[in-house]
């Protein structure tokens, strides 16, 4: 067994993914980082998940500890944060995973190599890739925009810029998002909620633009690729809409579970992205504007302003 402690453990959540679930596990096994433990919560597969997953599990014995337990039973986003509360203490390094992509080889020593590289080892760290985004037969490969802006809780605030398939996070992050799950009630999605507490608290996010991983797109995605035209607009109109305003309201309760552990500066920006949801023109402009939230393109920074203009904030 690989010590759980020093190991890299790789978060998988899963649910009727027994159609790809094999390839992904093959996945982990070609890793040149050989140190690594799989805790697996399935969310009530009615396929063969399970069958999968036991099978496995028997076949990798003592060389790898594979825990397999009963997810929550409501979605992806809560069998995630449900993982997260079940990180053993003292574990140092965290992979999240999907259950129908393939890891390119190197994914795990890559990142790993970049946090212990980027810190002394008190600081939260969070670091996330690119992908390769695929077809369901991950014949065709494009790989996943890179981003201009750097990392920064302002950004966070309007968007989320690191798949969670690629998310990996040193140990003061782990305890960090940990203590935060403790506190949240309901959020958007799992990755994007990771993003905002790393840098609401400080802590380093490192955004590598090289694939790490085959993003395979198909009918069941949660959550698919935005790499296309079309979703470039769909994020543009997204924004204007009233989704997005949802999705805000749900973020800043989320936040403000957890504003206690922010620096000075994030609760600010929170407070001010709050009052821009209310109140007359100006002054909702105005707090958008000083609270400094951005999103990666110019483009879609204008469409976060036309969405406050019309009340779509």
């Amino acid at each position: 067994m690989t010590d759980e402690r020093s190991a890299a453990l790789i978060l998988l959540a899963s649910f009727n993914g027994g159609k790809y679930l094999e390839e992904q596990l093959a996945s982990f096994l070609a890793q040149t980082y050989k140190r690594w433990n799989l805790l697996v919560s399935d969310d009530g597969s009615s396929d063969d998940t399970t069958d999968i997953l036991a099978k496995f599990r028997a076949e990798v014995g003592s060389d790898h500890e594979v825990t397999i337990v009963s997810g929550p039973g409501s979605g992806c986003t809560d069998n995630f944060l449900s993982l997260i509360k079940r990180i053993p203490k003292g574990t140092s390094l965290v992979a999240l995973s999907d259950q129908d992509d393939v890891w390119l080889p190197e994914k795990l020593e890559k990142g790993r190599i970049a946090i212990e590289s980027a810190t002394d080892g008190e600081q939260p760290v969070l670091y996330c890739a690119s992908s390769f985004i695929c077809n369901e037969t991950l014949d065709t490969r494009t790989a996943s925009p890179a981003f201009r802006r750097d990392p920064s809780f302002e950004n966070a605030l309007v968007q989320s810029i690191g798949g969670g398939n690629t998310m990996m996070l040193n140990g003061p992050a782990i305890r960090l998002i940990q203590a935060a799950a403790q506190e949240v009630g309901d959020v958007v999605i799992h990755d994007w909620w990771i993003y905002q507490i790393i840098t609401g608290c400080g802590g380093t996010v490192i955004r590598k633009d090289i694939p790490v991983l085959y993003y395979r797109q198909h009918d069941k995605n949660v959550i698919g690729a935005n790499s296309s035209i079309r979703g470039k607009l769909h994020r543009i109109l997204f924004v204007a809409g009233r989704q997005f305003s949802k999705w805000n309201e749900i973020n800043i309760a989320a936040l403000s579970a957890s504003r206690h552990r922010f620096t000075p500066e994030a609760r600010k920006a929170l407070a001010y992205f709050s009052e821009a949801r209310h109140g007359g023109l100006i002054k909702r402009l105005k707090a958008l504007y000083r609270s400094g939230a951005v999103r990666q393109t110019s483009k879609g920074t204008l469409a976060l302003y036309l969405a406050c203009a019309t009340r779509k904030l």
